[in-house]
């Protein structure tokens, strides 16, 4: 077959996609009618989930699951946009990695707010600013994010969903050649991270290179300075319109952040749920040891647990798998209601 017929074949089927993308959002349209009468969430984790899986369990193509949990997770973003349009709060700056992974699954339509701290962000959807938001909670290489644990303490909204992200680096310059590039900006931990690279080109020698507060804020002095660059994300780059060199220069490509995202509802069950708590046991021998037993006793897979001082409390941090509403686990958490703050179930993800 020729190559302006092979155009014309994909040019008829992007015309059928057009027709059947519009008429699944015409369907959408009739279900948020539905929700807004009954009350029901618009963001519904475990029912998009459930569909990716579903499709990818039924796809004889050549589409991965990763192709194909993209494309669809545009098109829930979209959706949900057209039934009741969200703001979506997130740690700042726009660019950052957080941002990033607000856009993986609310999509790069929606309405987002950038908020300089992470109980900023709590606070905005505790007073309904935004309805959905967006805060790390663990980071492989550098444990968990304290301040996030500390606004769960003071708050009653609850995890509805997370997004477990690879954090890739990406070098970025409006250079069209490297070798004219003379500076190079990034946070100190990124350069630290991306070593080998820039060795590997002789960064390290010829090159300034110049710690600043984000990487979102290097792609922004790489858009300005001429000869210059940024070690940065990929949604940074895009943001500030700075050309992609390299990508995924990291030296090691283990490291991932947890982030959580938060709002005022809770989940259904799942057939893939994961729930989280804080625990604040009494300070006597044997109390741990007791109060995890149940879990034991009950089959209850415990996937994380940490001990922190929040304040002047000593809490252990609990991962389990399973819904909160789930008859085995639910006894569990009424007989300890007096020692366990439920963050909230959702569908567990995994990398």
């Amino acid at each position: 077959m020729s190559l302006d017929k092979l155009r014309e074949e994909i040019d008829r089927l992007d015309l059928e996609l057009l027709d059947i993308i519009n008429k699944r959002l015409e369907v959408v349209l009739k279900v948020g009618e539905v929700k807004n009468q009954t009350g029901g969430a618009i963001y519904r984790p475990e029912r998009e989930k459930s569909i990716i899986q579903s499709l990818t369990s039924k796809n004889n193509g050549i589409l991965t699951k990763e192709a194909i949990e993209a494309i669809y997770l545009e098109i829930f973003a979209i959706s949900r946009n057209l039934e009741k349009p969200e703001k979506v709060g997130f740690l700042g700056p726009d660019g950052s990695f957080t941002h990033q992974a607000a856009e993986s699954r609310f999509g790069a339509l929606s309405d987002y707010i950038s908020l300089s701290s992470i109980k900023g962000v709590f606070k905005a959807v505790q007073s309904k600013k935004v309805k959905f938001g967006v805060v790390p909670i663990e980071n492989s290489s550098n444990g968990m994010v304290i301040e996030t644990l500390t606004s769960f303490f003071a708050s009653d909204l609850k995890i509805v969903a997370e997004v477990m992200m690879p954090i890739h680096h990406d070098l970025a310059s409006k250079c069209d050649d490297i070798k004219d590039i003379t500076k190079l900006y990034s946070k100190d931990i990124a350069f630290a991270q991306c070593e080998k690279f820039l060795e590997s080109y002789g960064f390290d020698e010829r090159v300034e290179l110049i710690p600043v507060e984000s990487t979102a804020k290097a792609a922004l002095l790489a858009s300005k300075e001429p000869n210059s660059g940024a070690i940065c994300s990929h949604v940074a780059a895009k943001i500030y319109d700075v050309p992609l060199v390299f990508e995924n220069i990291e030296d090691k490509d283990d490291n991932f952040t947890r982030f959580l995202i938060i709002s005022d509802f809770e989940n259904g069950v799942s057939n893939n749920d994961r729930t989280s708590t804080i625990v604040t046991l009494p300070n006597r021998p044997g109390e741990l040891v007791k109060f995890l037993s149940e879990f034991e006793k009950n089959g209850i897979n415990l996937t994380k647990i940490e001990s922190h001082m929040v304040g002047s409390k000593s809490m252990f941090f609990i991962d389990f798998d399973g819904h909160k509403d789930t008859p085995s686990i639910a006894k569990i958490l009424q007989n300890n209601k007096n020692h366990i703050k439920i963050l909230g179930s959702y569908v567990k993800e995994c990398l």
